[in-house]
């Protein structure tokens, strides 16, 4: 019998005594032999040490964890407890609502309303809804942020609301930074302090997100991912995350970065080797000489892009440079106790450890060369000097590609729908055309660049690649150079320190002066707010069907993602980002090719003006100082003049307003039983679509404009809304009314019923009649008819939108059948109440010949438990018959609680009522 007691021991940092779970000790009792424990591993085992209860955490539990395998024939299900909750605007506020309801609904069953309420600390950063709607111009900050508030004032109020209204929730107020970068910066502890039982105790930090992203505070050896926003709201309250024991995917890194490359080139090559291993649902750990050389920036841009090669997260463990960035970033003091108690822990990487792991992969950084990916997937790097010749291809005919590299020349749709654009044939050379803007004639053809952005958290938290690009604006400059007018450019750091270190460099005028201007603080491009182009120019791209392109320094790149007038989209490093700008063209080889003439006609070369890495290390050291970090983050939770001009007064209970076509009382509770219902076979239902592979929660959840046409637009036209005041889906995620009209809603989306034809239509059965998907399940709905989804490999991979699953169950879908899942879109069904299902392997709706147009049974519900078999029948219209077994994807007994409770909010809702 363990007792977790004994291993309690006192670390003393600063004359002051903490309290710490020594794992260590379980070692020397001859429980479990944990020095060869993977770092992330042991960072579990002292979590379920520490909240062993014996009934939440039990020992079973916590010997499971502590006797870590390197692989699992079947998933092994522990409970853990981060210490806190990460949230940005677009996901907190959907969470924020949902809390609200719950309030109601605890105050309607006669319970006490104030017991729903963040049971651990939550930081909701608002960051996500700011649009570069102006730019190129020294006060496109200021017009960007007025114009946010004046769309997103009802938002705000909500979240200043749940501020005063909630304990242990902090909220950091619009135009401070990007979540990720101010998690790292600021809010990532490492270690955290907190007093317990009279004294105080120190443990690991950890967390979940509501952002995939999250992943980014791996880079300083902090426990953290993306989850779907039900599940945050679970762990909010106090429930545990439930969590299968990953796979450790161990890379071993040597050697180090060439002169030129940065860690964007870096991080987009791990993302195509990783992505090709295949470590979805990994955990991926970093270790060997070459990581130790690595700073803690660049660490985290490869954490951060953990969603995009699959992993639950990229971790790095903490050691010296950990310590050193805590320091510069103003947190000596936590410096000190960091690297005590992680010393004492084993949770400090000497470079002299051995763990263990499932696998090693190698990495020599020598061999990385300078990168973009695109068009359209964020694994798919174009080393840059192919770059030319790539795009060649993309635009060929289908009969003229090559075969052998016919994968590349493939478009990923914001929907997801995998498809080849064939806009047009031209052998004979690209096409352009002119048109004039502001008394000037401007040419925009194939190739085109039309948005340059420095944006995104994956790299404005890194001085290297940022002052960087301040150097290369300055040699450029100073060189003639310039960006051509088709360009939208900006710049939008996800810190207010990264704007310091530029002007204390003196390197701002020269970002602007090639149009990257200040234009916000947040995620704009790389989630879609890169606002309008040119008038002009849409029109020369929508009237001849061009393929022009983005160029940013982000982590998502799905085609209509940027901007829907835009196909091709390319992620580059903030120093290529200003060099494409200048350049103007996607489809040119920038090693062989000038970047453009001087005033004098001489070619510039990318050479020429790309800085020295002496350079800019030594800028890094004279520029990047501890007292901006002190200065920007001793205000970060006083947001600005608009921010407290918003009039929130304090309440249990939120005032809903009916008239609001931004937040609404959702139906997740109405007619609620504190009984839970037996699970029933699924009868007579229809398919709502029939989709192929690698379906994003772009696709899925509603994401960017409200076309006017569709049900969401006609809606808010009802409403007396305005088209020009629709915003965007993002900020009207607070009102179930237009998200689950918007679901399924993709522009691009490719449901098979309907091919070739594209966007949120579907087929109503009996009738065959063509109609849109969401007034399709509403008449379903009426005539008490269940549906299901049709998916093939890869269903919800992307951004972890909790709309994708909550639209999904508000259209009347029961069960999505498909090929495989992407890890949080499967975790977020299940959330809900829907249930995930697989084909057998090589099966799919294709191979078993169906069209949509059957009607389906679903048994073996009333039984369920995890990855139960359930069969299914599907009777086609001339009533033949066609059955085959799906296995559930619920993974483990909580999973199977949660369906069976009807999702997540109502099983936490009937226990804190028991409770």
């Amino acid at each position: 019998m363990i007792n977790r007691e004994e291993f309690l021991r006192q670390v003393k940092v600063d004359g002051r005594n903490y309290t710490v779970m020594d794992v260590r000790l379980m070692e020397k009792k001859g429980i479990a032999d944990i020095e060869r424990l993977p770092f992330s591993i042991r960072i579990l085992v002292e979590n379920l040490l520490r909240k062993l209860d014996g009934r939440v955490v039990r020992e079973e539990d916590l010997l499971n964890i502590a006797r870590w395998r390197k692989r699992y024939e079947a998933p092994v299900e522990i409970p853990y407890h981060p210490a806190r909750v990460l949230m940005q605007d677009f996901t907190g506020v959907p969470a924020v609502v949902d809390l609200a309801a719950m309030r109601d609904a605890m105050k309607a069953l006669g319970g006490d309303p104030r017991k729903i309420n963040p049971m651990i600390p939550v930081e909701l950063i608002v960051d996500h809804s700011v649009q570069v709607d102006y730019y190129g111009t020294a006060d496109a900050l200021r017009k960007n942020v007025a114009k946010e508030y004046e769309r997103n004032g009802e938002r705000y109020a909500l979240l200043k609301w749940a501020q005063k209204s909630f304990d242990n929730f902090k909220v950091v107020p619009p135009n401070s930074g990007i979540c990720h970068q101010v998690n790292l910066e600021h809010l990532g502890r490492v270690v955290i302090t907190a007093t317990s039982d009279g004294g105080m105790a120190a443990f690991p930090d950890s967390l979940v997100g509501t952002d995939s992203h999250t992943t980014m505070i791996n880079g300083i050896g902090v426990m953290g991912w993306g989850v779907g926003g039900i599940e945050a709201e679970a762990v909010m309250l106090g429930q545990p995350y439930f969590m299968a024991i990953p796979e450790v995917i161990g890379v071993r890194m040597t050697g180090e970065l060439r002169a030129g490359v940065t860690a964007t080139d870096l991080v987009l090559t791990v993302t195509q080797m990783l992505r090709e291993y295949n470590v979805v649902e990994k955990f991926v750990e970093f270790f060997g000489p070459g990581m130790k050389g690595l700073t803690v920036p660049d660490r985290a841009t490869i954490a951060n892009m953990s969603p995009e090669y699959g992993a639950t997260m990229g971790f790095f463990p903490v050691d010296e440079k950990t310590i050193d960035y805590l320091d510069i970033t103003d947190r000596e003091a936590q410096a000190r106790v960091v690297e005590r108690c992680t010393r004492e822990l084993g949770l400090f990487y000497t470079g002299d450890e051995t763990p263990e792991y499932t696998a090693v992969l190698d990495l020599d950084l020598s061999t990385v060369l300078p990168s973009l990916a695109g068009p359209s997937r964020p694994q798919d790097r174009i080393v840059l000097n192919d770059l030319e010749s790539h795009f060649d291809n993309m635009l060929k005919c289908g009969h003229e590609r090559d075969a052998d590299i016919d994968n590349i020349s493939k478009f990923l749709d914001e929907s997801g729908s995998v498809t080849h654009r064939e806009a047009y044939c031209a052998p004979s050379g690209r096409r352009r055309f002119t048109t004039n803007i502001n008394g000037r004639e401007v040419s925009v053809g194939d190739g085109s660049i039309v948005i340059a952005a420095i944006t995104s958290c994956t790299n404005t938290s890194n001085p290297y690649v940022m002052l960087g690009a301040g150097l290369l604006a300055k040699n450029a400059v100073e060189k003639g150079l310039k960006v051509p007018p088709h360009v939208k450019t900006s710049l939008v750091p996800g810190s207010k320190v990264v704007v310091d270190y530029l002007e204390d460099a003196d390197l701002m005028p020269y970002l602007q002066a090639l149009g990257f201007h200040l234009a916000g603080f947040g995620c704009t491009t790389c989630i879609g707010n890169s606002g309008p182009l040119h008038p002009q120019i849409e029109r020369l791209i929508r009237e001849h069907d061009l393929t022009v392109a983005s160029v940013l320094s982000g982590n998502r790149n799905f085609e209509a993602r940027i901007h829907q007038a835009v196909k091709g989209n390319f992620l580059a490093s903030p120093m290529l980002v200003v060099a494409f700008a200048i350049a103007g063209r996607i489809d040119v080889n920038l090693l062989r090719r000038p970047l453009g003439l001087d005033p004098n006609g001489e070619p510039v070369y990318l050479e020429d003006v790309w800085p020295r890495r002496s350079e800019i290390e030594s800028f890094i050291q004279r520029h990047v100082k501890q007292t901006f970090y002190r200065k920007e983050y001793a205000r970060i939770f006083d947001g600005d003049e608009f921010w407290a001009a918003l009039d929130t007064p304090e309440s249990t209970t939120f005032k809903w307003d009916e008239a609001s076509t931004y937040i609404k009382n959702p139906p997740y509770f109405e007619g609620f039983d504190l009984e839970v219902r037996k699970i029933e076979d699924i009868d007579g239902a229809r398919p709502l679509l029939l989709l192929g592979d690698s379906v994003t929660t772009d696709h899925i959840s509603p994401a960017g404009a409200i076309p006017a046409e569709y049900p969401a637009g006609r809606y808010l036209v009802e409403k007396g809304v305005d088209v020009k005041a629709f915003n965007s889906y993002g900020s009207r995620r607070g009102n179930h009314e237009v998200m689950m009209r918007g679901t399924f809603g993709n522009i691009r989306i490719k449901n098979q019923m309907t091919a070739p034809k594209e966007g949120s239509y579907t087929r109503k059965f009996p009738e065959d009649e063509e109609a849109f998907i969401y007034e399709a399940a509403m008449k379903y709905k009426a005539d008490g008819v269940p549906l299901v989804v049709m998916g093939g490999k890869e269903y919800g991979t992307g951004s972890s939108r909790d709309w994708a699953a909550k639209g999904t169950i508000l259209l009347g879908v029961r069960a999505v059948i498909a090929e495989s899942f992407e890890r949080i879109h499967r975790s977020n069904l299940v959330g809900m109440g829907v249930l995930p299902l697989v084909f057998k392997e090589g099966e799919g709706w294709r191979q078993l010949g169906l069209d949509g147009s059957e009607t389906y049974t679903l048994s073996g519900l009333a039984d369920m438990k995890p990855r139960s078999i359930i069969k299914v029948r599907a009777v086609t219209k001339d009533g033949d018959v066609r059955e085959f077994e799906t296995e559930s994807k619920l993974n483990t007994d909580i999973e199977v609680d949660y369906f069976q409770n009807g999702g997540i909010l109502p099983y936490v809702l009937r226990k804190l009522m028991k409770d």
